[in-house]
This record gives structure tokens, sequence and C-alpha cells, in this order.
């Protein structure tokens, strides 16, 4: 497992699809997870500081975990299997070790209210992650070919159809989102 960060939240502008960018701690590997803009928004407003008077969904598990006595030890991001990534929170009270399966856009959020590290798996970031290219890069995900065009029209790019293409962009290309 190693160590990520929330690089950066944006939204997908060819999906119109919010996009959690992770990146590994000390490293220019990045992880780019499509979510729901609801877990787009709880990352969001957390990552901004805002707080609110009553507590939204992710603050309640928070208080829930810590009410409890438990203390989330970590959220790790274990794998993805047809375009759907699984992640399980590692939650202690006392002795006891509790692993819960959840959807990665809601385990980082939840870490993030109890500052608690993200891990991905070597294996997923090996697989699927992306390097950050340079800021002056020329931006030549604009140029496809015809295949690819053709499967960005049917919506359903090869993994390495993905993967070549997630490589050509640089965080920046990615609209901000704006809960």
């Amino acid at each position: 497992m190693t160590e990520v960060r929330v690089q950066s939240l944006g939204l997908d502008r060819t999906s119109n699809t919010p996009v959690v960018i992770l990146q590994e701690q000390g490293g220019a590997r990045v992880l780019p997870i499509w979510i729901g803009p609801g877990e787009a928004s709880a990352i969001a407003m957390e990552l901004a500081g805002m707080k609110f008077a009553r507590p939204l969904t992710h603050d309640l598990f928070r208080s829930v975990i810590r009410g409890l006595g438990g203390r989330l030890e970590q959220v790790s991001i274990t794998r993805v299997e047809e375009n759907t990534y699984y992640a399980e929170l590692r939650i202690r009270r006392g002795a006891e070790v509790f692993t819960v399966d959840a959807r990665p856009s809601d385990s980082i959020a939840i870490a993030l209210r109890l500052e608690a590290p993200i891990y991905a798996s070597d294996e997923l970031l090996e697989e699927t992650s992306i390097e950050i290219a340079d800021a002056g890069d020329e931006p030549d995900y604009l140029e496809s070919t015809e295949e690819e065009a053709e499967g960005e029209k049917r919506g359903s790019l090869t993994p390495e159809e993905l993967r070549d293409h997630l490589r050509r962009m640089n965080p920046e290309d990615f609209g901000r989102f704006n809960p």
C-alpha cells in the first residue's frame, strides 16, 4: 500500500462527472477516481474548511466512530473491478480492529474529517495511475485518433485507451468542481 493525498477535485468536462485526484505521497503518480456529486461536495466542503450548524452524513459518521470510542486508522483503496473502485475503512476500538467495506468517495470524505491517512494498493497504482504531466507540456490530449474518437463517442474506452487518455491530461485540464 502507498499513502496518497487528495491532490485536487475537478469536473471531467467530457462526462460532466466529478473526479477526485489522489497523488502518491512524495511521488508523481496520480489516481483519478470518478465520483458522485454528493460525495464531491462533501470532499470539497471539508477541503475548504466549511462547517455547518447541523452534521452532514460524513460528519455524522465521524461522530459515530468517535462516540463509540473508535478511531479511523486508515482508509485503503484496494481494487477496481468493472470500473468500480473498492475501499475499506480500518477502525480501531481498543484492541479490536474492524474493517468496513465502503466506496472510495465516502471513505475519502470520512478520512479527511478524521485526519486519517489514505492508502491505495500498489497494484492499483501500477495498473490505473497516471503520471502528472508538466504544466508546460503541449495539451496533445485534444488530438485523438479516429479509433479513440469513436471509442469516446461510444463511452466505452478500453482500459489501455483510457490510461493513454489520462496520461496526456494535466490535473488542470479538469474543470474545477464547485459544490
